[in-house]
């Protein structure tokens, strides 16, 4: 049998997720922040730091497989680790840069 969640997080009046349990994987997500500018986040890895402790807690797992339908898509392993989420995955490069202190 499969149980059907659906959820939408408003993050700081800025960020949109809507989730829902996945077919293949644990759980698939969309990611918005039009107030910034991002129609749409092709894979949102900050977005899954709030949704993965979500379905972690529905599934009673601590770690969990998801996936981001947008136009891009990826998918995302995200792991309980004490007050944290640890992601790993495929990434895009987005920027690169030097900081000199001092």
């Amino acid at each position: 049998m499969w149980t059907c969640y659906f959820s939408l997080c408003i993050c700081s009046n800025e960020l949109l997720h809507a989730t829902a349990s996945g077919k293949d994987t644990d759980s698939v997500s969309r990611s918005f922040a039009p107030k910034l500018n991002v129609p749409e986040d092709p894979v949102c890895g900050s977005g899954h730091c709030h949704i993965a402790p979500y379905w972690m807690n529905k599934l009673n797992k601590n770690s969990i497989v998801a996936y981001q339908a947008s136009p891009r898509g990826g998918t995302l392993y995200c792991t309980k680790d004490g007050d944290r989420v640890k992601l790993s995955g495929k990434a895009a490069l987005y920027s690169e840069a030097d900081i000199n202190i001092g």
